[in-house]
């Protein structure tokens, strides 16, 4: 069992290492995914999380079907929701988060795509909520986020059909920033990921938070809230730093502070 965790320089890597199973979780995984998203949130040292699968198959098809199929949990165990949070269950992690997706992006691997916010993708990388051809339904916020973030005529034919689709089609959707040759992903994460962490931490996860709160807030809240964040960054070392380093032209050196 493995999620591999790397960090340098403020840019964590989990890699789902488990490729002779198409790197789907069972338990034991969700389990250790969960801990890493939490280390992730945690660090004031981790500025940017990225995110992918091992080898060259898969991303993350899912679930490891056979661990979860005939064992419900208890209802005692439904009732902790807080218990084993993962960033597409409702973990609040306001760090951004890059996917490399490396392969098939399946079922719960989907779910944990529509929870990040940059993605990149290889030509050959397919797609798919396909859990009502098992006969259940794509939960951990499949049937939330994909009906936020793409049109609802897509994101039906994707929940209620269950087909999978490849890149190009992503693509076209808007699902995927990039799609890019297999050895030029995890660079062109780990791009996305330098450039986010040279940015002012503290000014990047309240513009992730504001832009997530906005689906659930009225204009008004939302408005007000930017006023609020605003006002407490204004007085922080990193609008100083930031400041000062257009001033006197130079690379601002952001402290999270």
């Amino acid at each position: 069992m493995s999620i591999d965790f790397d960090e340098q320089d403020g840019v964590a890597v989990i890699t789902i290492n488990r490729p002779q199973k198409s790197n789907a979780l069972d338990h034991a995984h969700y389990d250790a995914l969960s801990q890493a998203w939490r280390r992730v949130r945690d660090d004031d040292g981790i500025r940017v999380a990225v995110i992918t699968g091992a080898g060259e198959r898969a991303f993350c098809a899912g679930a490891d079907l056979k661990s979860f199929v005939g064992a419900p949990p208890s209802l005692a165990a439904l009732m902790n929701t807080q218990q084993g949070q993962l960033l597409n269950r409702g973990l609040e992690v306001w760090k951004p988060v890059v996917a490399a997706v490396n392969g098939h992006c399946l079922g719960g691997g989907m779910t944990l795509l529509l929870a990040t916010d940059l993605r990149v993708c290889v030509p050959t990388a397919t797609f798919g909520l396909t859990e009502v051809q098992r006969g259940v339904f794509p939960a951990n916020g499949g049937t939330q986020r994909v009906a936020q973030q793409l049109p609802h005529a897509i994101a039906m034919e994707m929940l209620l059909l269950g087909d999978a689709f490849d890149a190009d089609a992503a693509s076209r959707w808007g699902l995927v920033n990039r799609v890019v040759p297999r050895e030029e992903l995890l660079p062109a994460a780990m791009s996305y990921a330098r450039r986010l962490a040279a940015n002012a931490p503290l000014a990047v996860q309240a513009a992730k938070e504001l832009a997530l709160r906005s689906r659930d807030a009225d204009l008004a809240t939302g408005l007000r809230l930017e006023q609020l964040f605003l006002r407490l960054l204004q007085d922080s070392a990193d609008v100083a730093e930031g400041t000062q380093a257009f001033a006197e032209r130079r690379a601002p050196k952001f402290q999270g502070q």
